[in-house]
């Protein structure tokens, strides 16, 4: 007997196919893992240009379509027309794109790194004043107590002791290799600036062909995918390209207007290394939640080594300013970007910040925001599909605003001996019929009521007093 195979024999025999695959390929990623971590790493160096220009070209493309689009307009219109306007308006674009990352990487390093310098040098300068004054302290406050004053003498000796025999012990004998992680860390740093190099040539080419590599993508999958499929997939690509521009330009955005109200607020206080300190709060600022106090933890302590007071009051400006950020600016500048809750933020920071470190940190949200979209999307989908509603808020319980409505019992029936839910009315009224007064059998039977009726109804009405 001939078996005849269908459409769907092949699609499991196919499914289970790549099922046995997929195994096979998580088993020796996970047997091979150093050696696959390896190939990984060598692959990171090599694409690092490319992801550095994509990099660029990305955060560039905002101003460079609006500069291309108001050079076409200028020489697109009047009487006399360029031949090749669009081009021209392209390379203007590159060339004032370029121009503002160059300056603006130019100003961050001529702000951050002098004040560095000079920080440290104060620093290794105010240290022995520091450690002397804090000995004259120590030899002041504890006159009076000699074995506290012989037990901090101790720990400084300790201390002492401890550098010394570091210094001896483990930095001279380790010089050779001290050198050949310095002379590591110069050739990672032109390696770096080497990459950086290409990476700018990268980004103008991107910035150049990127209406042609996107109307290729679009091509491709316009091709291999039914309509709806197809029309749902770009969507998604432009919701997501709507999320990251929008989180990441509005972010950079809100840190620039930080550290400039950090610094104008330092300057005018008169407090040490405004310039520095206003840039790390500025960088810091673009993680959420934990931005502001990353940076802030080291420049307090810098000021913490100047002037304790204006530590002190620096601390009280980072809070301030963080409190402003997240309630006024922030929102006025990023709006609802990314639709998540602060719950699902902190989540997102958290997780991307433990996975990936400072660039997880700052692309979780986006990320996580996409995610969250595509998969209420598809929840949402489903519940339509089968009559359900899509509204969150019909699928509530306020629990603490709403109260159930209790069923009221129904009056029992006034007839002697009748039973109620199978049991006789005596074992409901005994207890009050031993409790009634004189007076009360009295009423009940100028009322025309047997005893047992009377106090039936007694009852009954003191129910519905309980449920009024």
């Amino acid at each position: 007997m001939r078996i005849k195979l269908e459409k769907k024999h092949y699609q499991w025999g196919l499914t289970a196919f790549l099922v046995i695959v997929c195994c096979f390929i998580v088993f020796f990623l996970i047997y091979r893992s150093e050696s696959v971590g390896h190939v990984l790493g060598l692959i990171g160096k090599a694409i690092a240009p490319l992801v550095y220009g994509l990099i660029m070209a990305y955060l560039l493309c905002p101003i460079y379509n609006f500069i291309v689009s108001r050079s076409y307009s200028v020489f697109n219109k009047g009487k006399y027309k360029f031949k090749h306007d669009l081009t021209i308006a392209k390379v203007i674009g590159t060339i004032i794109s370029l121009a503002i990352l160059l300056i603006s990487i130019a100003g961050v390093l001529w702000m951050i790194i002098p004040g560095l310098f000079d920080s440290i040098m104060k620093v290794i300068d105010i240290i022995p004043g520091a450690m002397k004054n804090f000995t004259n302290w120590v030899d002041v406050k504890f006159a009076n107590l000699p074995v506290a004053k012989d037990y901090l003498d101790q720990i400084s000796s300790n201390i002492t002791e401890y550098a010394i025999d570091f210094a001896t012990n483990t930095i001279l004998p380790n010089s050779g290799n001290m050198a050949a992680a310095i002379s590591g860390t110069v050739f990672g740093a032109i390696g770096f600036f080497m990459n950086f190099v290409i990476g700018i040539i990268v980004c103008v080419y991107f910035l150049n062909i990127k209406d042609t590599l996107a109307a290729q993508a679009k091509k491709i999958i316009v091709a291999h995918f039914k309509e709806r499929t197809a029309s749902e997939i770009l969507e998604g690509a432009e919701y997501t390209n709507k999320t990251f521009g929008g989180f990441i330009s509005g972010k950079i955005i809100d840190s620039i207007i930080i550290g400039i109200l950090c610094f104008i607020i330092m300057s005018i206080f008169g407090w040490e290394y405004s310039l520095l300190i206003s840039c790390i709060i500025g960088i810091t600022n673009i993680i959420p939640f934990f931005g502001p106090f990353i940076g802030a933890i080291p420049s307090a302590l810098l000021l913490l080594m100047v002037n304790p007071m204006h530590c002190l009051y620096f601390v009280i400006l980072v809070i301030i300013l963080q409190q402003f950020d997240g309630n006024i600016l922030g929102p006025k500048i990023l709006g609802d970007s990314t639709g998540l809750d602060s719950f699902w933020v902190l989540f997102a920071v958290l997780v991307g910040g433990g996975l990936f470190g400072f660039a997880g940190m700052v692309l979780s949200i986006p990320v996580f925001a996409v995610i969250y979209a595509y998969c209420g999307r598809a929840l949402n989908r489903r519940l339509a599909k089968r009559g359900f509603s899509t509204n969150t808020l019909d699928y509530k319980v306020d629990k603490y605003r709403t109260r159930k409505p209790r069923e009221k019992r129904k009056k029992p029936v006034l007839e002697d001996n009748e039973p109620i839910d199978n049991e006789p009315i005596d074992a409901y009224v005994e207890d009050e019929v031993k409790e009634m007064t004189e007076e009360e059998v009295k009423q009940a039977q100028d009322d025309g009521h047997t005893i047992m009726e009377a106090t039936l109804v007694e009852f009954h009405d003191d129910d519905q007093k309980t449920y009024d």
